[in-house]
């Protein structure tokens, strides 16, 4: 007998539960098939026209000026972000603002980018007497290469889709996904025409942990002073107390202002296994000879990598002369 829930005419039973849920998962699923199909025919749509407004936008002096409304306008707003971030100075503009002053925004310098899928948005095409008479690009990108918008634009940007994966093919979905992903075409295009490097990137991004990584340097972030150290004829034994004291995991072998090497917790522990009494063994014979180190200068970002690739947790820091000046811990960022 199978187990039910509710009463009356409300009763249902577990196992059709479990075939709505079932049911859910799978139409989720189709979503994200549906939605990849359409990013991925985007692919055939990349052309001359393509090309051509990459170019109108590197040999443009003033703004990339985005310009869409509904959804269309959500996008845009994301795809100014995207260009102002990364190299290309630019901003958007509300169609229905732009008739309230806003207009007063764009000049003979700029560039723009009307969005529209049917290319026949009222708000839009509204525009293109005003952007005509300043004599600037127009980049269309629309879903109807004979709509009113693409036949008056200088470039025709494909963002056309079979459908929407909305089941009544209404709501904007593949349609607002592709402008997406062609405006992201789009800038990582011009990122690398212009060779926008992350120092580069850093300056627009100073908050925040990224900016943190991009702009600060290893001596900014690294322990400095008192940092533990031993000699190479010491016991692992007497690393203990350092290592513990230091809080950094490791400890530094010298002579004297050279670095020999470094004994970390993990040394310790393969130790360990191999010798019962720790006192009676050197540390010359437990250290790591050859530990990763990097300069003071590096940045952040650069040190991070180096952490990660090696799966370690701490780099030994070395000044312009070689010297050690500090430890930079995989957490100090």
């Amino acid at each position: 007998m199978s187990e039910e829930f509710g009463t009356g005419n409300n009763v249902i039973s577990l196992a059709s539960k479990r075939k709505q849920s079932q049911q859910i998962v799978e139409e989720a699923k189709e979503v994200f098939q549906m939605q990849a199909a359409a990013i991925t025919s985007l692919a055939g749509k990349i052309n001359g026209e393509f090309t051509k407004a990459v170019k109108i936008i590197l040999n443009t002096t003033g703004h990339l000026i985005i310009c869409g409304i509904g959804k269309s306008g959500l996008i845009g707003q994301k795809m100014a972000a995207t260009f102002a971030s990364t190299g290309t100075p630019s901003f958007f503009v509300h169609p229905a603002e732009a008739y309230h002053g806003d207009l007063g925004m764009i000049t003979e310098e700029d560039t723009i980018i009307l969005i529209s899928n049917s290319g026949e948005t009222e708000e839009i095409v509204r525009l293109i007497p005003y952007i005509k008479q300043l004599n600037i690009p127009i980049i269309a990108f629309a879903g109807r290469a004979n709509s009113h918008l693409a036949m008056h634009s200088d470039v025709i940007i494909d963002i056309s889709v079979d459908r929407e994966v909305c089941p009544n093919n209404l709501a904007p979905t593949n349609s607002t996904l592709a402008t997406l992903a062609m405006g992201d075409a789009l800038a990582v295009s011009l990122i690398k025409e212009r060779n926008f490097q992350p120092h580069d990137f850093a300056k627009f991004h100073p908050g925040g942990s990224l900016g943190r990584k991009l702009l600060h340097e290893v001596k900014d972030v690294m322990h400095r002073g008192a940092l533990p150290v031993v000699s190479a004829e010491q016991s692992v034994q007497e690393c203990l107390v350092p290592m513990t004291q230091g809080r950094l995991g490791l400890v530094l072998v010298m002579e004297g202002d050279k670095l020999l090497g470094i004994v970390t917790d993990g040394d310790l522990r393969r130790a360990l296994q191999k010798h019962s009494d720790l006192s009676s063994v050197k540390i010359a014979d437990a250290m790591t000879s050859t530990p990763k180190t990097i300069c003071e200068n590096a940045r952040l970002n650069d040190a991070e990598e180096i952490m990660k690739q090696n799966k370690i947790k701490a780099l030994v820091v070395l000044n312009e002369d070689g010297k050690v000046s500090g430890i930079l811990e995989i957490f100090d960022d």
